[in-house]
């Protein structure tokens, strides 16, 4: 069962709550957030409640403070666990609504412009599994959980701009 863990204060001290499920709405139980365990599972965190703002991708581990998952503040007000699946398909365009040169990616892609000679994406397609797509190259920047669907427009992932750098499968190591 996925189960995550969060604490007011930074180094795991201070006010916790446990999760185990999606929760559009975390400030009920905390109004700040500084470091997380995940004992189990993938986990995307949104810093406004019902899965709004930046978002960031956690799978098991220990994050003393919020740098260490990527945060800009100690605001996270929900979270949503990511589905696990064993096979994961997407395909990427360079147009929207699926015109122009198509792409199909089944690993881990750390620099896009790199391998697609493309340094806009601007419609996806997610057949199977679930992924994080970052901005910026080797898995920075910020992060976008896609599951499967279209993506007509990079609106759709609640993306800025069609700036694509990376982008990573969804799977529990452990």
């Amino acid at each position: 069962m996925p189960q995550i863990t969060f604490f007011e204060d930074r180094d795991f001290q201070g006010r916790c709550y446990n999760c185990i499920s999606d929760c559009p709405n975390l400030r009920v139980y905390f109004s700040r957030c500084n470091s997380i365990r995940v004992d189990s599972g993938c986990w995307m965190l949104y810093e406004r409640p019902n899965y709004q703002g930046h978002q960031y991708f956690l799978r098991r581990g220990k994050y003393p403070d919020y740098q260490h998952w990527m945060g800009l503040s100690d605001s996270v007000q929900s979270c949503r666990i990511i589905p696990h699946t064993r096979s994961h398909k997407l395909r990427l365009y360079e147009r929207d609504d699926y015109r122009g040169l198509m792409s199909e990616l089944t690993d881990d892609c750390a620099c896009v412009p790199e391998l697609f000679r493309l340094h806009e994406i601007y419609s996806l397609h997610v057949l199977e599994g679930c992924w994080v797509l970052y901005e910026m190259p080797n898995y920075r920047g910020r992060q976008y959980l896609l599951r499967p669907g279209d993506y007509r427009r990079y609106h759709d992932w609640g993306g800025a701009d069609a700036k694509v750098g990376s982008l990573r499968r969804v799977i529990d190591l452990y």
